[in-house]
């Protein structure tokens, strides 16, 4: 009696494994992008929320200006606005060009108020109007965006 595999029984073993591989990779890919949407919401979230709470702090001072940009550099965004010294998110997002980060889109002469969100290989812009205080996605946005404002 041998106690070791068959060469045919290894080979229907890595067949099988191949099989429920080229099964799975799809979904994780899906579940991937999936986890990226569901954190760029909680982002836009936070972020709307903080605006809402500077904005009503402010009010309470006789100041009824919504804050103008929502970054004081390119590196860290949504924490605070350098020229109004007024702070959004406690601790800001760290800005990349990567799949599920955010990063600046331009800087308007140092008002930051365009933001890119990248989901996997697209990018969903958004802007934000500092005369209503709201940050919104920009028209003309690949349609994985909408998820995102939904």
């Amino acid at each position: 009696m041998k106690n070791a595999f068959s060469m045919i029984e290894l080979i229907f073993v890595i067949v099988i494994l191949g099989i429920l591989a080229s099964v799975a990779l799809p979904k994780l890919n899906a579940t991937r992008v999936d986890a990226q949407i569901s954190k760029g919401r909680a982002d836009l979230s936070a972020i709307r929320s903080a605006i809402v709470s500077d904005r009503q702090a402010h009010l309470i001072k006789g100041d009824s200006h919504w804050i103008s940009g929502l970054a004081q550099n390119s590196t860290t965004l949504f924490d605070t606005n350098g020229s109004d010294d007024r702070t959004l998110l406690m601790y800001g997002l760290a800005s990349a060009t990567t799949s599920g980060h955010w990063s600046v889109a331009s800087d308007d002469d140092g008002n930051y108020t365009k933001f890119v969100f990248k989901v996997g290989e697209d990018d969903c812009e958004f802007e934000y109007d500092n005369t209503k205080g709201k940050i919104t996605l920009k028209s003309s946005q690949p349609a994985i965006c909408d998820a995102l404002v939904k």
